[in-house]
């Protein structure tokens, strides 16, 4: 089971201008990782990474964004990069072997 991330009620316009921030933070993170990782420029994975459908595993999208923006904005991006890989990463990791499973042999 995903366990949800402990978010806070925010005034709605401090939690958009985080949820911006958070957003660029996440796409950069998934952008590098990709590169890092596979060596090569994926840009369907990129949206599986940053898309609301994923972030909703985690509770409603734009709050989660929100804290990555906050951690961002109070501990840096590395700090901001460090939540993603442990909060974020090891359901997308699932998700994405669940998908592999799925596909048929000769596309893998």
């Amino acid at each position: 089971m995903t366990e949800k991330i402990a978010l806070r009620p925010l005034p709605t316009e401090q939690v958009s201008q985080e949820a911006w921030i958070g957003d660029a933070v996440l796409l950069l993170f998934a952008r590098l990782k990709i590169l890092r990782e596979d060596g090569r420029l994926d840009g369907e994975k990129c949206v599986r990474m940053t898309s609301n459908k994923f972030l909703s595993a985690f509770g409603e999208p734009t709050r989660v964004e929100a804290e990555i923006g906050r951690v961002c904005e109070q501990a840096g991006p590395q700090a901001a990069f460090a939540f993603i890989e442990e909060h974020l990463m090891p359901v997308f990791e699932r998700q994405e072997e669940n998908r592999r499973r799925k596909l048929p042999a000769n596309s893998r």
